[in-house]
């Protein structure tokens, strides 16, 4: 957000329809090119809702950032005038950014309820700082260890702690069931 220029009443959130992959292109233009536009007064914030997602891969880890809603930006800014009438300027200026299919609505995009963007920001809030893993796991549920002192043992899941991203799996050791306590990565499906 602008630290200049806090929104007007009259500034709204709209949804974009961008090319798929062009999300963070779309972002970064309106943001670098608003102020060049003299659209500071138009457009306040540019909104890319994503997550950490972590998986492995051949034994490794991996972490990547993906987008919660993908195919979507959601900005704030004032597209219409006291009379409900679109103002041109930023109109277009965001519409022939390269990556933008156009607004949700099309001719006539209708704003975001703010309880909309709350429920966005929400999402952002509880992903903040935590990894979510690619595969979501389910009680009961048969795993092979990838990693650790019981690599290439097979489970089952008897609890998930999703907070803290670990799970806790049966594991068969010298004929006897032992809860062994895992992160996500740490596991995959033993059918995979």
């Amino acid at each position: 957000m602008s630290a200049e220029i806090s929104p007007p009443a009259s500034a709204q959130w709209f949804a974009l329809h961008t090319l798929s992959g062009q999300e963070n292109k779309v972002k970064q233009y309106i943001e670098r090119f608003r102020k060049a536009e003299e659209l500071d007064d138009a457009i306040f914030e540019v909104l890319l809702p994503t997550e950490v997602v972590s998986e492995v891969k051949n034994g490794k880890k991996s972490t990547k950032v993906r987008k919660l809603y993908p195919g979507y930006v959601f900005i704030q800014m004032c597209l219409f005038d006291e009379e409900k009438k679109l103002i041109n300027k930023p109109w277009y200026f965001v519409k022939e950014v390269a990556g933008v299919i156009g607004f949700v609505g099309g001719e006539h995009p209708a704003p975001l309820r703010q309880s909309e963007i709350d429920e966005i920001r929400a999402r952002i809030e509880a992903a903040n700082g935590k990894e979510v893993p690619k595969v979501q796991y389910a009680v009961g549920e048969e795993v092979k260890i990838n990693d650790g002192p019981f690599a290439n043992l097979t489970g089952r899941i008897d609890e998930i702690d999703p907070d803290r991203g670990k799970l806790r799996v049966s594991v068969s050791i010298f004929g006897r069931f032992t809860p062994v306590e895992l992160e996500y990565w740490q596991v995959s499906r033993s059918t995979e």
